[in-house]
């Protein structure tokens, strides 16, 4: 059977979206798939650029072809990468993609095949989880805060934001509004949950012995230094 008759009936039948494209990034081919993700009908993408769908997992080097036109070319490959493209009406719309290279005989890039998965429905469906969660959470409490006015709403979910990211976090507030709650949330609910949490009180750190305490100390090092101690940032490792 001579396989490559049927092609355009085989990825037709993909539910996934499939677009070629050719070493400049020009669109060759897409299936209906495609079509039906992206809002344009074929004739409307074939022999545009790909930078149409303006997908965030794209890096365009401006101007050549292959290695020079986009970083895919310089990779070879992308695996299930989450990323957004802009559909014909200007919603956006999140997909996981997967895309090759494609050589000629010579070795030579000639293009690339393109697969764009629609998770819409997935992330919607997160997102839902996410709503009855938090309001889960403002019932039962969240790393010991409780509480359902807006304020405290806002807070969770600015703990719930900065929690995922190695950025620094300042909290400030009032003596007695649970400052330290929220510094304790903040790190159970961040990747390094496992490691130690420290804190240090700085305005009860003696004057003369806050190099020690930050720092630590050997044995002997000073008076009254009967034994080694690691200091706090030692202790707050990782």
């Amino acid at each position: 059977m001579e396989i490559t008759r049927f092609w355009k009936t085989i990825v037709d039948t993909l539910q996934d979206g499939l677009m070629v494209v050719g070493a400049d990034g020009t669109i060759v081919a897409v299936n209906l798939a495609a079509e039906k993700l992206t809002g344009y009908p074929a004739d409307e993408l074939i022999g545009r650029s790909c930078r149409i769908l303006n997908c965030t997992g794209c890096k365009i080097i401006r101007g050549g072809c292959g290695e020079n036109f986009c970083s895919l070319y310089a990779t070879g490959e992308v695996r299930a990468k989450k990323c957004l493209i802009t559909r014909k009406n200007g919603h956006t719309v999140h997909i996981i993609k997967n895309a090759s290279v494609l050589r000629d005989e010579d070795d030579e890039i000639i293009g690339a095949v393109e697969t764009l998965t629609d998770m819409s429905v997935v992330v919607r469906q997160q997102e839902e989880i996410e709503r009855l969660r938090r309001s889960c959470q403002l019932d039962v409490g969240f790393h010991g805060i409780i509480g359902k006015t807006k304020a405290v709403r806002n807070m969770l979910e600015l703990i719930e934001r900065v929690s995922p990211t190695t950025t620094p976090v300042m909290i400030h507030g009032q003596s007695g509004t649970g400052k330290e709650l929220v510094a304790r949330a903040v790190h159970e609910s961040s990747l390094r949950r496992n490691k130690p949490f420290i804190k240090v009180n700085c305005a009860a750190l003696n004057e003369n012995l806050l190099e020690s305490e930050l720092f630590g100390h050997n044995k002997g090092a000073f008076t009254g230094a009967d034994q080694t101690r690691i200091g706090r940032f030692e202790a707050a490792h990782g």
